[in-house]
Order: C-alpha cells, then structure tokens, then sequence
C-alpha cells in the first residue's frame, strides 16, 4: 500500500510533470529524425533532465488559528506541527536537532508542567510561527540555492535557527528545573523546622 501511495504521490509531483514534459520534447526531437538511433537515450536523458530542475514539491507549512497560550489547544497544535515536519525532506544535521527540540518541546507540554504565561507564549510562538517559519524557509531556499551555486547554504541557517529555538525551550526547562528544585528545599527546610519545634 505504502509504494503504490509513493508512486501516485511521485506522478503527481512536480518532477514527473516537468520530466514528462522533457520526455515529451525528446519525442518531438526524435520525430524530426536528428536523434536517429539514439532516440531512447534522448527522450529518457530530457527526462531525467527536467526531473532534476524541476523545483521540489513541498507539504504546505500549517496556518494556525490562534488558540491564545491555552495547554491543550497549544497540544494540539504541536501534534499538527508534527505531522507537517513528518513529510518534510531535512539534511540529517537539522532532523537530529529537530528531534532534539521535539523531544523537549513535547516534554515541556505535557499537563502540570508549564503554567507559568510568559513560558506558554515562547511555547505558543515557537510551535505555531518560528518552527514552521524556519523550515518553510529553508525548504523554498534549498532549492534557489541549488540553482545559483556560491551562495550560502540554507541548511546553516536552519541549523542556527533551531538552535535558538532549543536554547529558548531549555531556559524554560532550565527555570522548571530550578522551581523544583527550590519548593524541594522549602519543603525539605519546613519539615525541619516543623521536627524541631
């Protein structure tokens, strides 16, 4: 099931149409007889050719409505996030620190944690606008990039981003942490106080 949805996903794409249109000239240039005995090589070789500078297809990046800086909307949204970065082509250094901020971000959402507005809202901004802003960029600058070679390439950029995204979510996991931390020791120095008096 899962090949037959690639192949029609793939014949839907905007490298088979352009393929199939330099398929198409090949045809029309062995028709005039100045591919000869070489006519297969050149339509298959147009092909290949306008599959390769075909821009690629890319998933639409999720419009959020806005759900205010609310738990179980914002919840609901990173499950949306998902999905989208789920079909998205990433070069192996930005999908391993997206996993990362992932792995952070669903931690950091699940219920009893953050409370705190300030903490929802970076939360809410990161997962509604920057991720997907981020890799939307990316993915509609890979391929210009590809096209005028010597510029810089786009996968710094998202690496950078990302990277600001995470040290966002570890400082709230970081202020989590020291919250904690502190009610622990209250605690630890009430039962203390309590014992002796």
């Amino acid at each position: 099931m899962a090949i037959s949805e690639r192949l029609l996903r793939y014949a839907e794409s905007r490298k088979n149409l352009a393929g199939c249109l330099g398929g198409l000239a090949g045809v029309g240039i062995a028709l005039t007889g100045a591919a000869g005995g070489l006519w297969p090589l050149v339509v298959a070789g147009l092909y290949g050719a306008g599959a390769l500078v075909a821009p690629p297809g890319r998933p639409d990046a999720p419009d959020f409505e806005d759900g205010g800086d609310r738990l179980e909307p914002l919840r609901a949204d990173f499950a949306t996030l998902r999905a989208y970065l789920a079909e998205v082509d990433l070069p192996a250094a930005a999908r391993d620190r997206l996993a990362e901020l992932d792995a952070l971000l669903e931690a950091l959402l699940e219920p009893g944690w953050v409370s705190d507005p300030d903490h929802l809202h970076v939360l809410a901004r990161a997962i509604r606008q920057d991720v997907p802003e981020a890799v939307d960029a990316f993915v509609r600058t890979r391929w210009w990039a590809r096209v005028a070679p010597g510029t810089e390439p786009p996968e710094r950029h998202l690496r950078r981003q990302l990277d600001a995204l995470y040290g966002e979510a570890a400082g709230i996991a970081a202020a989590l942490q020291e919250a904690e931390e502190i009610r622990q020791r209250t605690h630890t120095r009430y039962l203390e106080d309590r014992g002796r008096g």
